[in-house]
């Protein structure tokens, strides 16, 4: 007997999936060589510090701690840590009880999207976006606007100009300030204070998501958002891309007018993040000699690898050369990078067109090349399929007028 399909909720049927979740499939086949995934060098997890760690943590008072419920807000160790933790976040010295521990830094923006967003609210987002952000907005029913993203982060001048409508009035502003994700682009000093002033003038707040704040190459990032406010902006942090992505250990800093609600929300969602791995990411980030090496290593690596791709692409396309982070964003000039892609994956390289993360422009003849996990020679592979491809007009095809 067939039954009537059951109507999802609305929340349920606005999300839409995500293009780089979708192509992983297509990069765990045998000799896929992947510029796809935001994922870290597998090579940076420190395996046996984590391993260490664990020992520790179990053996101490039996593991009962580590294995037994916890606060919502995350372990008191773990948050006076984070507060101190000026490598992670540029905030300088912060007050733990700022501090929420979350599930990833990508539960930190679907808790603000819950506490701060009601359907049909305007959304101001960077375009092109980080594809969970705006998964995370969608599902909430935000309006997403997007601010053009240059070589030095978002546009605030367009967005000042945006504001100036009185019937626009956005409830918040996402953008990832350090190392840009999709772009690589570092914000401006001087945007960085306008966007400041800008939120405190028209009554909005930032969420400044700042994962791969501790991975930059020639320099240290600049001084963080949160660390010019801490009254209109939310910082995002995470043990992702410093530690293992597999620990699940994000972190945000609230006002505190915002903060207690977004543990409530929390509360609601998953009563509270692995209390063992944070009892593991408190031991390893307690390590202050280990950490400062750990820390120089994974960006000297990563820029090695930035260097490796960007020259083996000079002449095809162009981009500039990020100053952290794991991405390069490549102009394709005239192609359809979804053609590109296409005929890049027939020759086993993957990796995530320009207009997965747009907003309102379409980027479609843009690419995002993550340079993080494969090794030099993989790097150069990669590259020179993507120069056959273009050269040979293989990204052309779906540009060409019918």
């Amino acid at each position: 007997m067939r039954s009537d399909p059951i109507e999802l909720a609305a929340r349920a049927a606005r999300m839409p999936s995500s293009t780089i979740r979708d192509l992983l499939a297509v990069t765990e086949q045998p000799g896929m060589r992947s510029l796809a995934g935001g994922l870290p060098d597998p090579a940076a997890f420190p395996r046996d510090r984590l391993a260490a760690a664990a020992a520790t943590v179990l053996g101490s008072d039996g593991g009962v701690t580590a294995l037994q419920y916890g606060a919502t807000d995350g372990l008191v160790r773990l948050r006076t840590l984070l507060a101190h933790a000026a490598d992670l976040h540029g905030l300088g010295p912060s007050n733990p009880e700022a501090f929420v521990v979350t599930t990833g830094s990508q539960q930190a923006i679907d808790l603000i999207a819950r506490a701060l967003v009601d359907p049909g609210d305007s959304v101001v987002v960077d375009d092109p976006c980080y594809l969970g952000a705006r998964q995370a907005l969608v599902a909430m029913g935000a309006d997403l606007v997007g601010i053009p993203v240059d070589d030095d982060g978002m546009r605030v001048d367009v967005l000042a100009d945006r504001l100036r409508a009185p019937a626009f009035r956005p409830r918040v502003v996402y953008t990832v300030a350090n190392f840009q994700n999709p772009t690589g682009a570092v914000l401006t000093t001087e945007r960085r204070d306008a966007l400041v002033e800008l939120a405190h003038h028209y009554g909005f707040v930032v969420v400044d998501d700042d994962p791969y704040h501790a991975l930059w190459f020639d320099g240290p990032s600049p001084i963080a958002l949160g660390a010019l406010d801490d009254d209109r902006v939310v910082s995002l942090g995470s043990c992702s891309k410093v530690l293992a992505p597999g620990l699940r250990v994000g972190w945000l800093r609230a006002p505190s007018w915002l903060r207690d609600t977004l543990v409530r929300v929390k509360q609601a969602c998953d009563l509270h993040t692995s209390t063992l791995a944070q009892a593991i990411a408190a031991d390893v980030l307690a390590d202050t000699p280990f950490m400062t090496e750990h820390l120089s290593r994974s960006r000297s690596a990563y820029a090695r690898k930035s260097r490796v791709l960007a020259e083996a692409l000079q002449g095809c396309g162009s981009g500039r050369a990020p100053r952290g982070g794991m991405f390069l964003w490549r102009h394709f000039h005239g192609a359809d990078t979804e053609a590109l892609l296409a005929a890049a994956i027939a020759d086993q390289v993957a990796f995530v067109p320009g207009s997965a993360f747009a907003v309102d422009r379409s980027w479609t003849a843009h690419a995002r090349l993550s340079f993080a996990t494969l090794d030099r020679a993989g790097l150069v592979d990669a590259a020179a399929v993507l120069r056959s491809l273009v050269d040979r007009g293989a990204a052309q095809v779906a540009a060409t007028p019918a």
